[in-house]
């Protein structure tokens, strides 16, 4: 039984894990029972049509706040109120629901309500209650990467071997998606040329840094190509666009998939300035639709671009987080020696091809196997 609440409305980083988890677990030759729940009111509707084949759907309407405040408070209701009998219970996205039978995993997919409170949406702060809460129900934790799964085992001080990274996967159609014609950019709002940012429009992402790189390669550049925001809307304050030319930057909002891997492909560079991530899965979706990435040089990115990084002609730059000024420097350096040499594209292909959705099932599908086994 896997929580499946965040695929429900538009999908970001924990739905497309959620996504691709629950389909890659269907086409597994398992022989446990799939299914998702969702702990919602007025979005339960929508479940059923949002899981994939194979995978049935096992809920009871409830209001999600009203069960959070009483998960945290307590062991009341059991999750096996709200969808029947299973054998190992998933949480998907930092909450684990009491149990009363069933084993229980749980995905803490970063810590950035401990390591950057300031840049959290209130219900995402509410995880400093609700996940150790879930870490004392639950018999096995996963991570997307080993650099959260180290920092969970030292804010938690939990046992090592009770957690397993399960790192992401990425989806074969990126390798597929030809750069769009320039009648397609037009017809889509995009200029012909562009770098591009990726993400929700938040604190964490480190937006006013990456617009102070934007403004300075326009003022040294000629002719600087526009940056275009992909993504939802998010929270935080009001970006700055003060100082930059008419037409410098460019918000798309956000795509659907299949123009989202347009889009990627049809830019110049990928940049992506985030301060903390869990994972960094755009700069690999990038790499595999042979867009060049200039990235923050931040554990998690570090980890996924791996040795790509310091190979000669590498289409990945990683930029150090030192004074703001010096940041912004560096990363406009950096976006202009990746427009005038992309590097090899196609090493940065063949890396990204090392990551599967298939091996993210097949190893989350093992600790399945061991939290049932247990006595």
């Amino acid at each position: 039984m896997l929580d499946g609440t965040p695929l429900l409305g538009r999908r970001t980083g924990v739905g497309r894990y959620t996504e691709h988890l629950l389909a890659g677990l269907a086409r597994l030759d398992a022989s446990w029972e799939l299914a998702a729940t969702a702990f919602t009111w007025r979005g339960l509707d929508e479940l059923a049509a949002s899981l994939p084949a194979g995978v049935r759907p096992a809920a009871r309407r409830a209001p999600a706040r009203l069960l959070q405040d009483a998960w945290i408070r307590g062991e009341q209701p059991p999750v096996e109120w709200l969808t029947g009998a299973a054998d190992v219970v998933h949480g998907t996205n930092f909450v684990l629901p009491p149990l009363r039978r069933a084993r229980g995993v749980l995905t803490i997919h970063d810590l950035s309500y401990l390591r950057t409170p300031d840049t959290v949406t209130a219900a995402s702060a509410r995880y400093s209650d609700l996940v150790p809460r879930g870490l004392r129900r639950a018999h096995a934790v996963l991570t997307p990467s080993r650099a959260v799964a180290d920092e969970v085992i030292t804010a938690y001080r939990l046992d090592p071997a009770l957690v397993t990274p399960t790192p992401l996967g990425v989806d074969d159609a990126w390798f597929t998606t030809p750069a769009p014609t320039a009648a397609w950019k037009r017809a889509h709002g995009l200029p012909e040329r562009y770098l591009l940012f990726v993400g929700s429009v938040e604190p964490r992402k480190n937006l006013p840094v990456l617009l102070e790189a934007v403004r300075r390669l326009h003022a040294a550049k000629l002719g600087a190509p526009p940056l275009v925001l992909v993504g939802p809307p998010g929270w935080g304050p009001t970006l700055d666009l003060a100082g930059l030319p008419a037409g410098s930057v460019v918000t798309a909002g956000y795509l659907d998939a299949e123009q989202l891997r347009a889009t990627v492909a049809g830019a110049g560079v990928l940049c992506f300035p985030s301060r903390y991530e869990g994972f960094g899965l755009p700069p690999l979706e990038a790499l595999a639709a042979s867009t060049p990435v200039v990235a923050a040089d931040i554990p998690t990115v570090r980890e996924v671009t791996g040795a790509l990084v310091e190979a000669v002609g590498s289409p990945v730059r990683l930029v150090r987080q030192a004074g703001r000024d010096s940041f912004a420097d560096e990363l406009a350096e950096a976006i202009l020696a990746l427009l005038a040499s992309p590097g090899d594209v196609e090493a940065g292909r063949a890396h990204a091809r090392t990551f599967t959705w298939r091996r993210t099932a097949e190893l989350t599908a093992a600790v399945y196997r061991r939290v049932a086994e247990l006595p």
